[in-house]
């Protein structure tokens, strides 16, 4: 996973650094470990390293009117910093996975980038088009050459969001959220253009941009991530022209019917959940309290790379407010399970802080299988929802009960069809490319 940025500003006057900076910032929960700006106009300078936004790219600044960047939540150690130089003259930022490219074989002993680079072929828009269109997997992708060229386009499934935003009659935003416009730009007005569909191309040249569709666009299955209406996108965006926002109040609405349960309290995980949480207390009447406290910078703890980094991080992160739960039955919502060793953490400081009872309820399905598409889920064999019921669960994680979001819950929050969503990592069944 990753987001990913282009900004094309149609007058050399300008200078974009800055909108990609900010643009970027809005896109820092998909991704905090790595961050990438590469500029393009009278010369071409990429800035990059391990860090949030603000850190790597706020110090910097370089001269252009174009630009590419990304957010990454993997190491440097896991492959380069996106974007990454698909040939000499032209660079890529990617959000999901390729999966293999026709043509083309690939070779296991050589990096992932590596094999795009020996697939990819040229420098023109023309080149890109046809290269993108033999590629198969859910991702979405922006690429920039020194022909002062943009390209940016959406995998024939849709897995993964990429949007359309402007900035006057100045220039043109492709991001993965609609966020970014919100920050740096504004949306195209008329739904659903600001949403780039699935094997749809959008070209930006110094004299035009237009749509096109893939050459292999044929393709009528639709796979959205079910992950991004859960955890990955902010509340504020719109992923595929469905607010977030609405969908995580309908999580926590569903909740309340299939979860409900006696209890004195809601306390919500930060930031996630909180919408969850609002809705579950709306539907049942029990009161939501602001159970935690943040410290230091947003930290998305199920991000980062290692167990103990996760651990010290919602230790970090989250204080929990005694007052809030000292002596009361408390509904704990979050966004999702993954090993459990997270929650347990989050279950014991509650209880540490004199919560009488604590039933957990998470805002999705249980997580029972990896990701193919770039979204950074555990071995299957570290899953804690692939193993045990969720009784068994509640034991482990010291919960007085536990339960999760069905799956038809989930679909019915969407308000998208069964068959147009990925639900891999829910029920392993993954759609084919």
């Amino acid at each position: 996973m990753a987001g990913i940025l282009g900004i094309y500003l149609f007058d050399e006057r300008w200078n974009v650094y800055n909108f990609g900076v900010f643009g970027l910032m809005a896109l820092q929960h998909r991704g905090q470990e790595t961050a990438g700006l590469e500029v393009f106009g009278k010369s071409r300078r990429k800035v990059e390293g391990e860090g949030l936004v603000d850190q790597v790219l706020a110090n910097n600044q370089t001269a252009g009117h174009m630009c590419l960047g990304a957010v990454s939540p993997y190491p440097a150690s896991n492959g380069e910093i996106q974007p990454i130089r698909l040939s000499e003259n032209v660079s890529l930022a990617i959000d999901g996975k390729i999966l293999g490219i026709d043509g083309y074989q690939w070779d296991s002993t050589l990096s992932y980038e590596e094999n795009l680079r020996r697939a990819f072929k040229g420098n023109k828009v023309d080149d890109i088009k046809e290269f993108f269109s033999r590629c198969r997997g859910g991702f979405s992708y922006v690429a920039l050459n020194d022909k002062f060229e943009m390209i940016a386009g959406r995998g024939d499934l849709g897995v993964k969001p990429l949007v359309l935003g402007k900035m006057g009659f100045e220039g043109g935003i492709v991001a993965s959220e609609t966020c970014v416009m919100d920050i740096i730009g504004e949306r195209v007005p008329i739904s659903p253009a600001e949403n780039i569909e699935p094997g749809e191309v959008r070209i930006f040249t110094p004299l035009s941009a237009h749509a096109e569709r893939s050459r292999n666009s044929n393709c009528k299955k639709r796979a959205y991530c079910s992950f991004e209406y859960v955890y990955l996108a902010r509340p504020d965006s719109y992923i595929n022209d469905i607010p977030v926002y609405r969908v995580r109040r309908k999580i926590g609405e569903i909740l309340a019917e299939e979860g409900g349960v006696e209890a004195d309290v809601v306390i919500g995980v930060p930031e996630t959940a909180i919408p969850f949480a609002m809705a579950y207390s709306n539907s049942t009447g029990i009161p939501v309290e602001k159970g935690f406290e943040l410290t230091g910078r947003r930290v998305r703890s199920a991000m980062k790379p290692n167990q103990i980094e996760r651990l010290k991080g919602v230790q970090l992160k989250l204080n929990v407010i005694s007052e809030a739960v000292r002596g009361k039955r408390v509904v704990l919502i979050d966004d999702s399970v993954v090993r459990g060793n997270t929650l347990a953490n989050i279950v014991y400081l509650m209880k540490e802080k004199g919560a009488k009872e604590i039933h957990v309820r998470i805002g999705s399905p249980h997580i029972v299988s990896h990701c193919p598409f770039g979204v950074e889920v555990p071995p299957e064999d570290e899953l804690i929802g692939r193993h045990l019921p969720e009784k068994k669960i509640a034991e482990v994680v010291g919960a007085d009960s536990f339960k999760y979001l069905s799956i038809d819950g989930f679909v019915e929050a969407t308000g998208v069809r069964f068959e147009d969503l990925c639900l891999g990592c829910f029920n392993e069944h993954y759609p084919e490319v």
